[in-house]
């Protein structure tokens, strides 16, 4: 169980400013964050491989294969600004 003072310390540590309903709030989501991860804790995963994703991922991109690239020219054509044979793109101002 998450206590007051360690939602606290927590937030101090991440210089969050938080209110006396926020702290209840953080100190009981959190203890059920840490609930949920010592069931997990109990189950017995021996075998089981790790994976990133919770179901099958497969790619859903296209092949990469090469093609002819638009001419320069009409890439440039719609451009409000060119110089130097590439598109202007204006400085940032200072602030």
């Amino acid at each position: 169980m998450i206590d007051r003072e360690q939602v606290l310390h927590v937030a101090r540590l991440s210089r969050l400013e938080l209110s006396d309903d926020e702290v209840g709030r953080m100190a009981t989501e959190l203890s059920s964050v840490l609930g949920h991860i010592e069931k997990i804790g109990e189950l017995d995963l021996d075998g089981v491989p790790p994976t990133s994703h919770v179901v099958e991922v497969a790619n859903a991109l296209r092949p990469d294969v090469p093609k002819e690239c638009l001419p320069r020219d009409v890439a440039l054509s719609q451009a409000p600004a060119v110089q130097d044979g590439g598109f202007l793109v204006p400085s940032p101002q200072a602030s």
